[in-house]
């Protein structure tokens, strides 16, 4: 396959950054830290508490909810502001806030604004950790980078479920809570030590757009509504989480055969499998992307689901089921660094990268959120193999839409961004 262009407007990494770079490495692996401690674990949190299964839901659904709305506003806030490294700061701050409520009572109204906390800080933390590395290193160099930066992500993930296990062990499940807030201070100090002055604002939301005739800029969602690519690759993103994300759960409910306290260590395990394939694999992935173009890998990766889902109605042995989760770290590290690059590249010069993020990140929660109920009614009505199979069928459908209707993204390359036309 011939080498895509190199985009142009972008200079090697200059040496004085790399200090820079290195904090914002260890920003990701100490904030993935804060996240993972509140993400699956806050269930079982409140069901050894005594909350009921359909009480747990409901609260975990309000802070999806609150998370998804958020999105893509947050993204175009991202685009706006240049204190991007104060937003991090904030945005951990609120986390800890969040994580500290869920510790001191497991009352209603205390566990819904601790999940409100939770969903209103996530959703500008993603934007704002690509904002700074586009800053930081220019499109030339953002797509090995970004790898790093998910491989870090990775780690941090791995180091945060060893913390909670052995502090879940010695000292209890309401400790968790508070190791996560203290893990909130390394996150804000690799953040500090990102140096301001070294972040790029304008590169940072992905250039500048020039006003018309000194008019008013259009509306960026109505920007955003223009780009046939752009918006179809949403489709897509949606689709694959669609099926994608009800997989996990099932596949421990299958593997602990109804038994709640048999399915941890099994997720524990799945978990831990595709955390330890995306740290080897996403700055790899990274590198290919940026040498070899974006749709190939993304193909390879929308492709793996699918088998994934036949590959679990086909096998029983429980060492057979986790060996194909390796699959679902293939996937997931794919399409983690390889969606922001075709982000980046339908955006680059726009001012809108962020804003695009947020829409992305709308696509993958609504596609996870209807995943799971559609996964689980199937699960219910059907059995876990016709479920699994109706999951790859949707798998399949995101596969075709990839292949027919998304060109090759990478700068200079096939199709021109109608976004950036103007």
């Amino acid at each position: 396959m011939a080498q895509p262009s190199i985009p142009q407007g972008s200079m090697p990494l200059d040496e004085t950054k790399r200090s820079s770079v290195r904090a914002l490495q260890w920003t990701n692996f100490f904030l993935a830290d804060v996240q993972a401690g509140l993400g699956p674990f806050v269930a079982a949190y409140l069901a050894s508490l005594g909350w009921h299964a359909g009480a747990v839901g409901r609260a975990l659904t309000f802070g999806g909810i609150v998370t998804v709305l958020l999105q893509t506003p947050a993204g175009w806030m991202v685009d706006r502001v240049a204190w991007k490294r104060t937003i991090l700061v904030a945005g951990s701050i609120v986390l800890a806030l969040g994580a500290i409520l869920l510790a001191t009572s497991a009352s209603a109204p205390v566990v819904y604004t601790a999940q409100g906390l939770i969903g209103l800080a996530g959703p500008f933390l993603g934007p704002t950790i690509a904002a700074i590395t586009m800053g930081l290193v220019g499109s030339r160099l953002f797509d090995c980078q970004f790898g790093r930066n998910q491989g870090f992500n990775a780690a941090g993930n791995l180091f945060a479920a060893a913390v909670i296990a052995g502090t879940s062990r010695y000292l209890g499940n309401r400790a968790i809570f508070y190791a996560v807030a203290v893990l909130v201070l390394p996150t804000i100090g690799a953040t500090l030590a990102i140096k301001r002055d070294d972040i790029d604002l304008e590169l940072a939301r992905g250039g500048s757009e020039k006003e018309e005739d000194g008019g008013e800029v259009s509306s960026p969602l109505a920007k955003l509504a223009k780009d046939r690519v752009l918006l179809t690759f949403l489709a897509c993103a949606f689709l694959f989480h669609f099926a994608n994300a009800a997989m996990l759960p099932q596949l421990g409910e299958l593997l602990a055969h109804g038994s709640m306290q048999a399915a941890a260590p099994f997720m524990g395990a799945c978990v831990a499998i595709t955390q330890i394939v995306m740290l080897c694999t996403a700055a790899y992935v990274g590198r290919f992307a940026n040498h070899h173009g974006r749709k190939g890998l993304l193909l390879f990766g929308f492709a793996v689901l699918p088998i994934r889902a036949v590959l679990y109605t086909v096998f029983h042995a429980v060492p057979a089921l986790l060996a194909v989760q390796i699959l679902d770290g293939v996937a997931n590290s794919i399409f983690g660094v390889v969606s922001i690059l075709v982000i980046a590249d339908r955006t680059r010069g726009t001012g809108r990268f962020n804003l695009a993020q947020g829409a992305l990140a709308t696509a993958v929660g609504l596609g996870a959120a209807m995943s799971n109920s559609f996964g689980g009614m199937l699960m219910e009505k059907a059995g876990y193999r016709t479920s699994f199979l109706a999951l790859g069928a949707l798998a399949c459908l995101a596969f075709l839409l990839l292949l027919f209707a998304i060109p090759e993204t990478v700068h200079g390359n096939t199709e021109p961004n109608q976004f950036a036309k103007g």
